[in-house]
């Protein structure tokens, strides 16, 4: 089975006062589990070097998107090399809020993901339903589609090296979380999708995640660790949800 991941995603939160005293609180002693840090683009150069210092084998940089270009006139966009010259290992693609506030289509999706393979890099992709769709019975359906726009794009070999975050737009920001029946559901279903590449893929639940039900959560068969939002603003609470994953 994969080894447990949690990444921290601060979203557009914090500056550079905020990731010292984040790093500063940050215990990740005992933790088993792989961790990244996804901050803002400003701030990459700056959690690299505590990454650095932290002396935890297991933790990683992380970026909270990518370009699908590789370079040229994209003004305000990053690439997936750039990442890779600033430390990244973890590059987030196809986020509810890329898909919702942005316009960002499964295929969009897919050719970021695509460029975070060429790049050497891991890319997470996020897969979830709104809740009119979940209410509709439409879920395994739209998680579906949008792993099989990557899968278009790629083939089978997309999710060697590859993670998974099953995040239900209800449940992000919301307080809301899945029952972690409704997560194991899920998790199943994409490990089964994934077809061969299944079994080695990390598969993260994503969606209000906090250490009051990060550890039911985690007991689930398919769930490997999360995604972590609002709560990985916090470094302890953040730990506590490391710690929990193992």
């Amino acid at each position: 089975m994969p080894s447990s991941l949690v990444i921290a995603n601060w979203k557009m939160h914090g500056d550079r006062a905020f990731a010292e005293a984040f790093f500063s609180a940050l215990d990740l002693t005992g933790v088993a589990a792989d961790v990244a840090i996804c901050p803002p683009f400003p701030y990459l150069s700056l959690v690299a070097g505590r990454v650095e210092q932290a002396g935890f084998g297991q933790l990683a940089l992380g970026a909270q998107s990518v370009c699908a270009e590789e370079g040229g006139a994209f003004t305000g966009e990053v690439s997936a090399d750039m990442l890779v010259d600033c430390g990244v290992r973890y590059v987030i693609v196809g986020h509810s809020e890329r898909r919702s506030l942005y316009g960002e289509t499964s295929e969009l999706v897919a050719r970021k993901f695509a460029a975070v393979k060429k790049a050497g890099l891991v890319p997470v992709l996020c897969v979830g339903e709104t809740l009119e769709e979940r209410e509709a019975g439409r879920t395994l359906e739209v998680i579906s589609g949008q792993l099989q726009a990557v899968a278009d794009c790629l083939g089978v070999e997309a999710w060697r090296g590859a993670v998974v975050a099953y995040e239900p737009v209800w449940a992000i920001g919301t307080g809301k979380t899945a029952a972690p029946e409704q997560a194991q559901e899920v998790h199943r279903f994409i490990r089964e999708r994934l077809g061969e590449a299944g079994g080695d893929t990390p598969l993260l639940y994503g969606g209000s995640v906090k250490s009051g039900n990060a550890e039911a959560l985690f007991t689930q068969q398919d769930i490997d660790g999360a995604l972590v939002g609002g709560a990985s603003l916090d470094a302890k609470e953040f730990v506590s949800i490391c710690r929990a994953a193992g």
